[in-house]
């Protein structure tokens, strides 16, 4: 008897009860009835055929899926048995085609009549006394009726004898009536109501119908159902009304309106009509007797004439014959003849028959509308007049028969076949389109993005669905097609190439960062306090999707998926491979993303276990042996999911190394060489690579580096092959692998030596602390005297290969390997100053060797001038088509678009020189910094002519968009101008030959500031406290810079117009000149830095960040994954960040209440030092601001006097102030000030202005310096609404704005031209005029604009609307009648603007004779024509 399951017993034992269970066949204790299913019949659910339970597989069941998978959106379109086959167009009107293709009745009838049922007999049932109505038997019929020609059953026999037996009982005696009433045409078949003593219609030449037509009675309308009158009545009405209509049209009007009915009318419908009338021709000549009676001749002869009629006279009846005549033809054409012998062939539909027709060939279509694309089996766009043979299987499909291949709808119904093979054949050639159109091929052929159209269709879940198949070849084909739509082999072949140089192994997230504003503007305050990931949890999978594939994969349990296809399925190894690929790509997602792999049960644990196991079998480094499964063997590709795995944290990395005992496989693929490895060649050097990248990420955080004491001999057996590796060249084809797996170790050891760096200060402070100071960090397993003793081997390896860099193609071979000698030399000084063992004679002893014996020689060489030749043409800023976007490349799926490879004069390009010469700048750096004696050697390096036309034409350039791809490359390059920068610091105080250089770098400095990207927090530091505010890079401060600038507005150089300041209404207040406040704000250079360095607190947990991986600190690094990239660290507008700051802290205190009248005089030096370094920058580097538009800036300036209540009036603030507005007033700027276009932190320029007006009123005290920057926006070419606001609402402003003209430094040409045309600002202009609210003594300014326009409109004669014209007439009228003559002769006798002028305008002596007899004309009065003009005072 068999034994119940007991507590305590796991799966397994349940598993083997279950099969004890089986094999015994015993009955059940619980029998389960499920109900019939009426859709499957009687016979029971169908567990009969439900296979046997087997224990070999394990089932995964998700609660989150329901049974049944939901249908694909948009689900592909049910096909129409009638469809006509098209191209369809993308812009194509969906109205027009739909009114084409209208199937409806309403298009055929337009006028229905009712049945009359008044005449119809009814008769009751018979009473009879059974309980039912008898049934009708067919042996009751007689079979007397003679069967047509072919086969019937005898059922349909005995149904045909009881309707004639009908018919013969209820037909009328005169055979003409039942013609009428029976017999049925084809859409336009045109009878008459014939009888014998009708006279037929006369016959035309122009294509009108014969009489024989009009004989005939019509087919189609019966009368059927109408009152016995009105039968014949309306039917004869409803002919003769067609006869007129066919004798009113040409024959091109018949045959058009035949095209339309046949093109309106359902196909079936035709065929139907066109069947009914054979059937009833045939029943009329079987019913004709020997003799026909009176009329059935003339119906015989009416026929005959139809048959012959022609296509002049009856188009409908000619397209019956040639429908005949098509037949025929395909009866002809076809391969197979139909017989009257074969069953169920009465009715041959010819149009199945076509299909075993031959295809016609494709021809060309001469449109310039696009066409459906259609793919072969390999993906590959196929031409649309491609004649291709039918046996390459591209042309099953429904629509455009005669064109090869599939299209994307096709392809995505196959993929949702019962048919394993469709399904896995439509998976493969998605995959094969989408790797295709990665790369690019479709670009030029295509309209649109294939993979924006494939994600946008559902591609993504399908292939989510598709993953969920119980084939393993369907599996396959989706984890191929997915592993096409999100890895790019040439993105991590990129990213290995990277991985050893300077700061390598950081990268930035593959996140997308174009997630929806929209809706997060639309979200209320309590959902934004929610977090991002309960935000993303509460969306529909599809949406999260739309804006990142990955993360709307993860959603879908997508891991457990891939769990249980390599735990259970146990899949061949290309489809392992494509996994974990998949996997490193999920990983290179964000922390997130490795979180969520690390916490997929069993998943790590499968990947380590199968595919890094200790020990495998070592038949698979046989040559001839053929690896039919992965399971068991060492994988490299499962090696750098690891490492990258790594790259998303240390606490991810500790899990690694320690609960998957990853520290062992590290010993096990490092301690043996990879040709003693079980592996084939290429695969084990691979392995042993991923090996030491890994290993150097774990000591990257400082862990594993206990491994270095047990491998110790392994890594110098090593370093000790180095120099012979070039040996090999041109002998061993794995040479390139060899190189690689040669800077994975130099790249270990480097982090090696940074972590037994910080032993010291780690063993420091662990002594000097005490109980109360908490837990402390424990000191690094590894001292430095115990990596002290690499730097010989790799010294002798650097002398080794510098030497081979005049041979180019060595020199391109081992330059990745050099790059890393040099890295870990500079890593060395760098940490080496740093021990207290250390002996600093020894150090400065070994550094000026280094330099004499190594260094300097390399800078002679010529090959090196070739180097820094090359900067400019690998550039990205140079060339920023370089770093572009790939052309499928889509926000959702982030990509470095490296497919098709980088071009070889790229950063990243084989012939790029800068991984070589960045490494190299760090380590003449750290030389300088140790020996600051050896620093005048080095100036031969800032002196070479490629560098310098490089940093020429770098920093005036725009930086490319930032991009996943242009950000990674850009973060490289701005490594080597940031060292030339700190370079060129050194030299600014020791060598007297650099003030040459310090005007360019300090102009690289000031745009590298703006350029960097996050997690460089550390080098924007460096640069604003020791380069951009230091005043060795501001040469002109010393060399006569002030006194040229106040000699420049002395002169007015380079400009039209004066450099007017207004002045200050405070008392005592001197004005100085440009000059002074230039020589000031040099002076003051160290307090604008500190200013600067204060605001920028908010980026202190970044910075700190930052400094811990550029200091090497590799105890306190969190994670190699760099901060997310939505822009640059620094706004480009940096300069202004303390006016904007204050202007926010000031605004959000008045917003809570606070009242702030005067500011503290600290907050005052703020303002003031922003000022003089806005001021500083405009003089001498205008171009750094140059990407700064002339709106921002003045929008940015208005914050001085939204800041506070009488910050404008401090003094400094002031004289700063107006003179930043004499720059901005100068003609170049005025051009190009745009204050209608969007402006960088600002809603609404409009908004500004307003409370900038509402702040004049309030607290302006009528200063010159505030009224000038209200009326700068108020020019004639900037918004209406502006002047509206001024002259509508703010109206009060106008007695304030007592701007004097020759101090205001715009020209009123500026305002005046050209004359307004706004109706509602003339009258405005027009009513503060009259009403005196504008006045010349209050604003001086605006009263001779005002004058201006108004004049221009009332002496305006051209032709304009009817209430312009009569608001003119009336404003003249007016005009003519003011009581102040002063108004009244400046608004009738004004000339042109002049701010020379007392009343800043000139005006006529005596209007000019147009002017004169307009005026007369309007106010029917003789003008004074020798009024002389008085003065306006």
């Amino acid at each position: 008897m068999l034994s119940r399951p007991k507590p305590g017993e796991s799966e397994a034992d349940l598993l083997r009860f279950q099969n004890q269970f089986l094999a015994a066949r015993a009955s059940p204790a619980v029998k389960v009835v499920k109900k019939a299913d009426k859709r499957r019949g009687t016979g029971g659910s169908g567990d009969e055929e439900r296979p046997p339970l087997q224990d070999s597989r394990d089932v995964v069941i998700l609660d989150d899926f329901p049974d049944v998978l939901p249908a694909l959106t948009p689900a592909p379109p049910k096909k129409s048995k009638f469809k006509n086959a098209g191209v369809r167009f993308a812009d194509e009107d969906p109205e027009e085609r739909l009114e084409c293709h209208d199937r409806h009745i309403m298009a055929v009838f337009s006028k229905i009549i009712e049945r009359d049922t008044s005449a119809a007999a009814v008769t009751m049932p018979v009473p009879t006394g059974d309980p039912f109505p008898r049934a009708f038997h067919r042996s009751e019929i007689k079979n007397e009726v003679k069967v047509e020609s072919g086969r019937k059953s005898i059922f349909a026999q005995k149904i045909a004898a009881k309707r004639a037996a009908e018919e013969s009982v209820t037909a009328p005696p005169a055979v003409e009536t039942r013609h009428i009433h029976r017999r049925l045409a084809v859409p336009g078949a045109i009878c008459s109501p014939g009888s014998a003593e009708e006279e037929p219609f006369p016959s035309t030449m122009d294509g009108k119908p014969d009489d024989d037509v009009s004989t005939q009675r019509p087919r189609i309308i019966t009368g059927e159902g109408l009152g016995s009158l009105e039968n014949e009545r309306e039917v004869l009405a409803i002919h003769e009304e067609n006869l007129q209509k066919l004798h009113s049209m040409t024959q091109e009007e018949i045959l058009q309106e035949q095209r339309k009915l046949l093109v309106h009318l359902d196909p079936s419908l035709v065929a139907f009509l066109k069947s009914r009338r054979a059937v009833d021709e045939g029943q009329e000549r079987r019913e004709k007797p020997g003799h026909p009676e009176p009329g059935t001749e003339s119906q015989h002869g009416a026929e005959e004439t139809v048959k012959d009629f022609s296509v002049g006279v009856s188009g409908m009846e000619e397209f019956v014959r040639t429908e005949k005549d098509t037949r025929m033809e395909i009866t002809v054409d076809l391969p197979i003849k139909p017989q009257k012998e074969w069953i169920h062939m009465n009715n041959v539909e010819f149009e199945k028959l076509e299909w075993i027709k031959d295809l016609p060939h494709p021809r060309q279509r001469r449109t310039k509308k696009g066409m459906q694309a259609r793919f072969s089996l390999k993906g590959d766009l196929i031409p649309p007049n491609a004649d291709l043979p039918t046996h390459l299987g591209l042309h099953h499909h429904g629509e455009e028969a005669e064109r090869a291949g599939y299209s994307l709808q096709e392809l995505f119904h196959l993929c949702r076949s019962q048919i394993i093979q469709q399904r896995t054949l439509a998976l493969q050639v998605l995959g094969h389109v989408v790797q295709k159109a990665k790369a690019g091929e479709f670009a030029s052929s295509l309209k649109g993005s294939v993979l924006r159209l494939l994600l946008d269709a559902g591609f993504l879940f399908l292939l989510r669905f598709s993953l969920d198949d119980t084939v393993d070849n369907v599996i396959a084909a989706s984890v191929r097609a997915l592993h096409a739509l999100l890895v790019s082999p040439e993105d991590e072949e990129y990213l290995d190439q990277t991985f050893s140089w300077y700061q390598g192994m950081a990268v930035f997230p593959f996140t997308p960062n174009s997630e929806e504003e929209e809706e997060e503007e639309e979200l209320t305050l309590m959902e934004k306090t929610q977090g991002k990931k309960s935000k993303d949890e509460n969306k529909p999978d599809p949406d999260v999707a739309r804006y990142d594939v990955i993360k709307g994969l993860l959603k879908t349990q997508f891991l457990h998926r891939l769990r249980y296809i390599l735990e259970v399925v146990r899949p061949v190894p290309t489809v392992v491979l494509d996994i974990l690929d998949i996997l490193t790509r999920v990983a290179r997602h964000s922390s997130e993303a490795c979180s969520q792999l690390l916490a997929c049960p069993r998943l790590i644990e499968t990947i380590v276990r199968e595919f890094l196991p200790i020990h495998w079998d070592p038949w698979v480094a046989e040559p001839g042996h053929l690896l039919t499964s992965l399971h068991g063997v060492a994988c490299a590709t499962a090696m750098k999911l690891i490492r990258v795995l790594a790259s998303g944290g240390r606490n991810a990395t500790a899990r690694l190394l320690n609960k998957f005992e990853l520290k062992s496989r590290l010993s096990r693929y490092i301690a043996e060489d990879p040709q003693d490895l079980p592996l084939r060649r290429e695969e084990a050097i691979r392995l042993s690579t991923e090996a030491f990248r890994l290993w150097a990420v774990a000591a990257g955080y400082g862990q594993s580096c206990d491994l270095y004491r047990d491998l110790y001999p392994v890594l110098v057996k090593i370093l000790q092959s180095l120099p012979h590796l070039l040996s090999d060249c041109q002998e061993n084809p794995t040479f390139p692998l060899s190189i690689q797996r040669a800077t994975a170790v130099v790249t270990l050891l480097t982090h090696v030596t940074q972590t037994a760096g910080c032993t010291a200060e780690l063993q420091a402070r662990l002594s000097s602390s005490g109980p109360g100071d908490g837990e402390q960090i424990p000191p690094p397993p590894v001292t430095w005297n115990q990596v002290s003793g690499l730097r010989p081997f790799l010294e002798t390896s650097l002398r080794r290969s510098v030497q081979e860099i005049s041979r180019l193609e060595t020199w391109q071979a081992l330059q990745p390997l050099t790059t890393t000698y040099i890295i870990y030399l500079g890593v060395y000084y760098s940490v080496c100053s740093q021990q207290p063992s250390l002996n600093p004679i020894d150090c400065l002893e070994e550094v000026e060797r280094l330099t004499s014996e190594v260094l300097l020689p390399l800078l002679s060489q010529p090959a090196m001038h070739s180097m820094w030749d090359l900067l400019r043409p690998c550039s990205a800023l140079c060339n920023p088509l370089s770093c572009s976007p790939a052309p499928e490349s889509i926000p959702s799926i982030v990509s470095l678009s490296c497919a098709g490879r980088k071009p070889l004069m790229s950063l990243a390009g084989s012939k790029s020189p800068f991984p070589f010469l960045t490494a190299l700048l760090f380590l003449i750096n750290n030389v300088t910094h140790i020996h600051k004696g050896l620093v005048s050697k080095y100036t031969s390096v800032l002196d070479f002519k490629g560098l310098k036309d490089y940093l020429l034409q770098s920093w005036p350039t725009r930086p490319p968009s930032i991009t996943p791809s242009s950000a990674w490359i850009l973060r490289h390059e701005y490594h080597l101008q940031y060292f030339v920068l700190a370079l060129a610091q050194k030299m600014a105080g020791t060598c007297p030959d650099y003030a040459q250089h310090a005007s360019l770098h300090h102009c690289v400095a000031m745009a590298l500031l703006s350029r960097l990207l996050p997690g460089s927090e550390h080098l924007a530091h460096e640069l604003l406290l020791g380069l951009a505010f230091n005043p060795e890079f501001i040469p002109e401060g010393k060399t006569g810079g002030p006194e040229a600038a106040d000699f420049s507005d002395i002169l007015h150089l380079g400009t039209s117009t004066k450099l007017a300041q207004p002045c200050s209404v405070a008392a005592g207040f001197p004005k100085p000149r440009r000059g002074v406040l230039l020589g000031e704000s040099y002076q003051h250079l160290p307090f604008i830095r500190a200013c600067y360095l204060s605001q920028f607190v908010h980026l202190e947990p970044a910075l700190a960040s930052s400094q811990v991986a550029y200091h090497g600190r590799t105890y306190l690094v969190q994670s190699l994954l760099l901060p997310e990239v939505k822009g640059p660290i620094l706004p480009s507008d940096w300069p202004f960040f303390p006016l904007i700051s204050l202007y926010s802290k000031v605004t959000g205190a008045e917003t809570r209440g606070a009242v702030l009248n005067s500011l503290p005089p600290d907050l005052v030096n703020t303002v003031t030092r922003n000022l003089q370094w806005v001021l500083l920058l405009e003089t001498w580097r205008a171009r750094v601001l140059q990407n700064i538009p002339a709106a921002a800036k003045l929008a940015r300036l208005m914050c001085v006097f939204l800041t506070g209540g009488d910050l404008f009036l401090e003094g400094p603030v002031h004289c700063y102030t107006a003179s930043l507005l004499a720059l901005y007033c100068q003609p170049k700027v005025l051009d190009s000030l745009e204050l209608d276009a969007p402006l960088p932190g600002l809603a609404s320029f409009h908004d500004l202005y307003i409370s900038v007006l509402e702040q004049f009123e309030g607290v302006s005290f009528g200063d010159p310096l505030f009224g000038a920057f209200v009326l700068l926006p108020l020019q004639r070419r900037f918004s209406v609404q502006l002047r509206l606001a001024v002259f509508g609402e703010h109206v009060s402003t106008l007695r304030a704005l007592g701007v004097p003209l020759k101090q205001f430094p715009v020209p009123l040409e500026r305002y005046t031209s050209p004359p307004e045309d706004n109706l509602n600002l003339l009258r405005q202009y027009f009513r503060t005029l009259v009403t005196g609210a504008l006045r010349h003594t209050w604003c001086p300014v605006l009263y001779a604009v005002a004058v201006a326009h108004v004049n221009s409109f009332i002496f305006s004669q051209d032709r304009t609307t009817q209430e312009a014209d009569t608001a003119r007439r009336s404003m003249l009228w007016k005009t003519w009648l003011l009581v102040d003559e002063v108004l009244k002769k400046h608004l009738l006798y004004y000339k042109v603007p002049n701010p020379e002028s007392p009343m800043g305008i000139d005006l006529y002596e005596q209007l000019p004779p147009i002017r004169l007899n307009y005026l007369q004309m309007v106010t029917k009065k003789e003008p004074k024509e020798n009024m002389q003009m008085s003065d306006p005072e």
